[in-house]
């Protein structure tokens, strides 16, 4: 690296430059999302920088001693094939405490990132779809139950008891979710039955359409009333696409996907280094995002 080029945290004005790349990957971020992931670890999101200013970047945000996620590592265009990202990736990796520290990188990356001790865990698919008004896609065995619940700011100690106990997410993230349920422009959704808490949904509006994620469901028929109430909390965007983003072993889920005619866009390999999480697939209908897992 030559005295012009230098690695620091990242200032806001830098996010807002980290959100804008990311855009123009066709990323499609939220409206929202710069703000809650920053304050979820505001240590967590570095960037290597020249002469003309940002180059690369790269986030690591840590939950815990245990487990941390890795995201945003993006680099500038014309300095792409300089080797600058893997400066970048080196440095912020060589000062990684967390036991664990997870991915969603792309699928042609992988053996690069193998080289730094990651392990392929399993795929997640991007279903999208341009989707009808949920009175239109009702399935017929399908009815929304008494027990729905629009999520507050008092439920995130709730929800986060409910992901830990059955093991939805790698760690406690009280102040993710804090952000992430309470944000106005994200809807939180909840199913409650007799044993409290059995599954909920955020969606949020991006820069095109909407996302859903987390969708955490304890089976395909709660994960279909809660898709479909997501659905209906939709503002003046119905011609306008949804995704979700399934982890490809959750076969329920992909079958809720093709239920509604989505249909895959793009994929990501989930990769460990670390001991791997084993999160329960079979719960996860939606990840909550590619970026911080």
């Amino acid at each position: 690296m030559t005295p012009a080029e230098k690695i620091r945290r990242l200032r806001p004005h830098d996010l807002a430059t980290m959100q804008q790349w990311a855009a123009t990957e066709g990323w499609n971020p939220g409206h929202a999302d710069g703000t809650i992931f920053s304050t979820t670890d505001p240590e967590g999101f570095w960037g290597l920088f020249d002469k003309k200013g940002l180059v690369a970047t790269l986030s690591l945000v840590t939950y815990s001693a245990d487990f941390a996620f890795i995201g945003f590592y993006i680099c500038r265009p014309d300095r792409r094939g300089q080797g600058l990202g893997l400066r970048l990736w080196n440095s912020v990796l060589e000062d990684a405490v967390a036991q664990t520290i997870g991915l969603d990188g792309v699928v042609d990356q992988q053996e690069n990132y193998a080289k730094s001790g990651f392990v392929l865990a399993h795929r997640n698919i991007r279903m999208a779809g341009i989707l009808p008004t949920p009175s239109d896609v009702t399935p017929s065995d399908v009815t929304p139950p008494d027990d729905l619940y629009e999520l507050q700011i008092g439920d995130i100690a709730v929800v986060d008891a409910y992901e830990q106990s059955l093991h939805l997410f790698g760690e406690s993230r009280l102040s993710f979710l804090k952000g992430w349920i309470g944000s106005e422009k994200h809807t939180a959704l909840a199913l409650y039955g007799p044993m409290g808490l059995r599954g909920y949904g955020v969606i949020r509006p991006c820069l095109d359409g909407h996302k859903i994620g987390p969708l955490f469901a304890e089976n395909e028929a709660d994960a279909h009333c809660l898709f479909q109430a997501l659905l209906a909390r939709r503002e003046n965007s119905q011609d306008r696409p949804v995704y979700l983003d399934i982890p490809e072993p959750n076969t329920a889920a992909a079958g809720l996907a093709a239920h509604y005619g989505m249909t895959a866009v793009f994929e990501t390999a989930r990769m460990y280094r670390g001991p791997d999480p084993k999160l329960d697939l079979d719960r996860i209908f939606g990840i909550t995002s590619f970026e911080l897992g």
